[in-house]
């Protein structure tokens, strides 16, 4: 057995966009392979069609696509040397079609919008959904002239950037400042492009039943509430209707089951900005809403892992039912609801479900079990029988040591949680050991059973590597979750008790040479353990919040989040954002601490990482800040390969330096 290298995820593949065709016959799926000549990832599609995979596009820019029939792929990427100089004086998306039989791809069609999404309604007839700037509404009828005019005053003007909304900036998007999302109706036969919504309404999500467009989303001018209004638009007429505008409801997704409209939504009247949805139904005629199951289920996985790349699908609508992907306690499985409203465990396997297609009884998944890197595999309803079909990462892992977690659940206050420890390569009982607590995201995400690198690379190394879920974690529903106004309290408590339990369980873990980690919460949660304990030899505080104060006014989620989950604001107050700042305790800190943040993160800004540096360092602690230029929030998952590799580098010589004495 060989160790994993710091920059074995060089050799990973990352699976996404999983996509049966209409006939469930073939299905395609998009590779993404890290490249770091390029300081890049390449992404081709691959198909699929019963006898195992093949690649099917090979310029390595290929990624957004739908099926066109069931023999013909449509996808996004500019192959022509005419279209990719276009590119560089206007905003266009290209469209090309190729066969799954072979031969060439053929350019299709180009759209006059940054297209981010396209659903096909029928032959020659799509559904757009483009990233547009409301500050020039019309730019979809303009000329390619007046389009390039339209970049040659921006390309003057970039010196300088005028807010007057909020949020102005969001991770990973950049400056959003009058930027939409909005829908078109293109006919591919007249070359028509016809919008659905309005400029300055922001669409959040779509469902289509029959010949009617049911859409959710908001409109607004300076301040965006995340608070959203139905609307219906029927094909063929003049503009779109309202048909709810009561607000209330939050990241909504919609979904036309047998052409009845199925609403996921949240009221955040109950548990604030991490309440689980409930289901309704949506009448497009009237606008009601009314409830089809209050569940307490979290949609989607929130299962963490460094391994993946692209996007994924978390529910579809097949024939009666609409299935859904939720995560429990440790695990995230796939679901079914039907119009009744009952829910029905569709696929229950220790692990984690990244994404999922069906077409009549056949699961195709993509997953992440027995410690493996993603896998792709199919799924019958009819025989409830799994089958491993791919075996992109089999290879890199075959003679590398992977360490199988053990749990260790303990009980706090009565309530049991969850955690696990990594033992090292090559471990011996008799020896002692160095340790390494990791701390997950969020606070409503969750740790699990799954292969981290970062992890893996670290017990490789001789580490004990220790995770765990504490209150405010998901998957045990809205009440466990709900640490709102109790941040670095019981979160804190569980964390050290866990600590304290795994310290009992493996005697071989030197205590005086821990170090702890974490990023965004977990960054919190480092800086805030730091101000409160010294039993730690070392510390990696990444992508981070140390004062709520200053988070309020400069993260793309401050207005909304800091005040919801610390429960106090700005104005009535502040005394409490200020005792559940970690910067607030600086002057206890004793640990050598190191910061990492990314100079695009702009949902932990880097001024956070800045103000607990600067304080630590003036009271006299050693402390080192990495900042990555061009980074954002997600640098450990999907930033720059050499970015990743560097980070992950920084971390693990803080900790060999001062835990490995």
């Amino acid at each position: 057995m060989k160790p994993l290298k710091l920059n074995e995820f060089f050799n990973y593949r990352f699976l996404s966009n999983l996509t049966w065709s209409p006939d469930g016959k073939a299905a395609a799926v998009t590779v993404t392979t890290a490249n770091p000549e390029d300081n890049g990832y390449d992404q081709n599609l691959w198909l699929y069609r019963g006898d195992g995979f093949r690649q099917f596009t090979a310029l390595n820019k290929e990624s957004s696509f739908i099926w066109d029939d069931e023999n013909t792929i449509l996808f996004a990427g500019a192959r022509l040397a005419s279209d990719q100089r276009r590119m560089e004086t206007e905003e266009i998306t290209v469209f090309n079609r190729i066969s799954i039989h072979g031969g060439e791809a053929v350019k299709a069609f180009t759209l006059p919008v940054k297209a981010v999404g396209i659903k096909k309604l029928s032959d020659g007839l799509y559904l757009i959904t483009a990233s547009c700037d409301a500050g020039a509404p019309d730019y979809y009828k303009m000329s390619s002239e007046e389009r390039a005019a339209v970049h040659k005053v921006k390309k003057a003007n970039a010196d300088y950037e005028i807010f007057d909304e909020i949020p102005f900036w969001y991770n990973g998007s950049g400056v959003i400042n009058k930027l939409r999302n909005r829908l078109f109706l293109f006919d591919e036969r007249t070359g028509e492009m016809k919008p659905i919504s309005e400029p300055l309404f922001n669409v959040n999500s779509y469902a289509v039943a029959g010949d009617l467009i049911v859409y959710s989303g908001e409109s607004y001018q300076t301040r965006r509430t995340d608070r959203e209004s139905f609307y219906r638009y029927r094909i063929g007429d003049e503009a779109s209707q309202c048909i709810n505008d009561s607000r209330s409801y939050s990241e909504c997704s919609l979904f036309a089951v047998e052409n009845t409209i199925v609403l996921i939504g949240a009221s955040r009247a109950r548990y604030g900005e991490c309440e689980n949805p409930y289901f309704y139904t949506l009448c497009p005629e009237t606008g009601e809403i009314k409830v089809l199951a209050e569940t307490d289920l979290y949609v989607g996985n929130s299962t963490n892992s460094d391994c993946r790349y692209g996007r994924t699908r978390a529910a579809k609508a097949v024939g009666d039912k609409l299935y859904f992907i939720s995560t429990q306690r440790t695990s995230s499985y796939l679901y079914s609801m039907d119009l009744t409203g009952k829910v029905e465990l569709v696929l229950e396997r220790e692990g984690s479900i990244d994404d999922f297609d069906l077409v009549d009884d056949s699961v195709l998944l993509t997953g992440m079990y027995d410690m493996k890197l993603q896998e792709i595999y199919t799924y019958s309803l009819a025989d409830r029988t799994m089958n491993q079909v791919s075996r992109f990462n089999q290879e890199v892992l075959e003679d590398k040591y992977v360490a199988e977690p053990e749990p260790v659940a303990f009980t706090l206050n009565g309530v049991e949680l969850d955690g696990w420890i990594l033992k090292p390569m090559d471990y011996d009982p008799d020896k002692s050991y160095p340790g390494i607590l990791d701390i997950h995201g969020g606070p409503k995400t969750l740790y699990s059973p799954v292969f981290v690198h970062e992890m893996q690379y670290w017990a490789g190394k001789g580490y004990f590597v220790f995770f765990c879920n504490p209150e405010g974690s998901d998957g045990r529903g809205n009440d466990f979750a709900d640490i709102r106004g109790k941040f670095g309290t019981k979160d804190y408590d569980g964390i050290m008790k866990f600590v304290d339990e795994v310290l009992a369980r493996y005697p071989q873990i030197d205590p005086a040479r821990l170090g702890v980690t974490g990023g965004s919460y977990g960054g919190f949660m480092t800086n805030w353990i730091i101000g409160h304990t010294g039993r730690f030899a070392a510390a990696a505080s990444q992508r981070s919040i140390s004062n709520w104060i200053s988070f309020y006014g400069t993260s793309d989620i401050g207005t909304s989040f800091g005040p919801d989950q610390v429960k106090a604001n700005i104005y009535d107050d502040y005394e409490k954002l200020w005792r559940q700042s970690p910067l607030k305790y600086a002057n206890n800190v004793t640990t050598p601490t190191l910061f990492i943040h990314s100079d695009e993160d702009y949902r932990c800004w880097i001024p956070e990482g800045m103000q607990m540096y600067t304080a630590i360092v003036d009271r006299g602690v050693e402390a080192r800040m990495c900042c990555f230029k061009g980074e954002n929030h997600e640098l450990s998952r999907s930033g720059k390969p050499l970015h990743r590799e560097k980070r992950l580098q920084e971390i693990t010589d803080w900790m060999d330096k001062y835990t490995c004495k």
